[in-house]
């Protein structure tokens, strides 16, 4: 007896190469795709504003912690650093 060829599930590949090649992007509506763009903007911007308040909570925290430092740590620190006159 000879072989049967399985040519039906070939094309059956072929469709379903076809269907993986549309992105999720060509599959939905323009109106759909630019409020998930306007979400992702806002969030990029909360995520930016977070980081940045983040970074001036950490400076004033460290000026604040210099501002406390007592004479014998700032020497410790900059030991003989400073200008002398």
């Amino acid at each position: 007896m000879a072989k049967k060829k399985n040519q039906p599930q070939k094309q059956t590949t072929n469709k379903n190469q076809e269907n993986e090649a549309l992105t999720l992007k060509d599959q939905i509506n323009g109106d759909v795709l630019a409020k998930l763009q306007a979400a992702k903007k806002s969030l990029v911007a909360e995520e930016q504003a977070k980081e940045e308040e983040r970074q001036a909570r950490l400076a004033f925290e460290r000026k604040q912690r210099e501002k406390n430092m007592s004479f014998e740590e700032l020497l410790d620190k900059y030991g003989n650093q400073g200008s002398k006159f």
